[in-house]
């Protein structure tokens, strides 16, 4: 269960920093998209004022150019959407993170041995079959995804807190520090 545990942790966490890296794509994308859009504009706008300079020649070429480009950007981000790929990772990462927050639940239910063997393996069973539901339905991540995730957990160690820091997001009442031993 620790490892489902580790494994759902790694999985949300990729799919963080996956839905993080298209989203920052898709907004690098729409302002190519609005500079290639004014760099057409304004040569159009160049060659209806320009008085049959050879500047009108050049500029049509290069507005032309331009325009193809816009073209080719704008079929390409059609069929590749990364601003609704990134909606997808981010509903994957939030489905799997319910799933790893429940993991710890039964590994905090196992540690204290309330819980019987039976009903602990059917938890188990049905947080598998969930979390298989989820994968099957997940867009796919990559390795630099995963890069960033291992980095998040590992070195800034993005799922941990100390005593103190948890202490102040929770109500006096509820502090360790507060507490009498």
């Amino acid at each position: 269960m620790r490892e489902c545990y580790g494994r759902c942790a790694y999985t949300h966490k990729t799919h963080e920093k996956m839905a993080e890296r298209l989203h920052s794509r898709h907004k690098r994308a729409k302002w190519a998209n609005i500079i290639l859009s004014a760099l057409i504009t304004g040569g159009a706008v160049g060659i209806i004022f320009s008085k049959g300079s050879a500047y009108e020649l050049y500029a049509g070429y290069a507005t032309a150019a331009l325009s193809i480009m816009s073209l080719i950007f704008n079929a390409y981000l059609k069929d590749l959407d990364p601003g609704a790929l990134a909606q997808r990772h981010r509903e994957a990462a939030s489905d799997i993170w319910n799933i790893r927050e429940a993991y710890l639940s039964l590994i905090t239910d196992v540690v204290d041995q309330q819980t019987g063997l039976d009903a602990l393996r059917n938890r188990r069973d049905a947080l598998q079959l969930a979390l298989h539901k989820i994968y099957h339905g997940a867009p796919h991540t990559d390795g630099k995804a995963y890069g960033k995730a291992q980095a998040a957990l590992k070195y800034n160690e993005d799922l941990t807190f100390a005593e103190d820091e948890l202490d102040l997001l929770l109500p006096s009442s509820l502090r360790r520090s507060t507490r009498k031993p």
